[in-house]
């Protein structure tokens, strides 16, 4: 019994989870400082959201390519197609975000930080699953 919780732990904790809950740390950051300055400058709610989102996953693509997966693109048109894949998927999260802060700040109110910052971490749960098994995998 011992001996599979290590081996569970060692499958689970590893360099790539490590460096992903790091730059997933670091985009959340890129996202929430874009959001809030966006509306503090008086940008409405659900704008400021989805510009700081184009912000964070743009920040988000270089860092997970480049220190999470170690991912190479052999042309120009795997890049392409990695490109498309992230950002498709993170639209994907964009809905499931911009949905719960409209239904949880817009309609019924709650504190926009707070319902923000629990949307993140479903969000970058969700995010994880797609680059690892999607958009990053090695498998050809």
């Amino acid at each position: 019994m011992k001996t599979s919780i290590v081996r569970l732990i060692k499958k689970v904790v590893n360099r790539e989870t490590i460096a992903y809950i790091i730059a997933g740390v670091l985009t959340t950051i890129v996202n929430f400082v874009s959001y809030e300055s966006l509306y503090r400058l008086g940008v409405k709610n659900l704008t400021a959201n989805a510009i700081a989102w184009v912000i964070a996953v743009t920040f988000a693509y270089i860092v997970n390519k480049k220190q999470v997966f170690l991912s190479k693109s052999d042309s120009v048109t795997d890049e392409a197609m990695k490109l498309s894949k992230f950002f498709g998927a993170r639209l994907i999260t964009l809905g499931v975000e911009q949905a719960g802060m409209f239904i949880f700040i817009d309609l019924l109110g709650f504190y926009r930080l707070l319902v923000k910052a629990a949307l993140a971490v479903f969000v970058i749960l969700l995010n994880y699953m797609f680059s690892k098994l999607y958009i990053f995998n090695k498998k050809k």
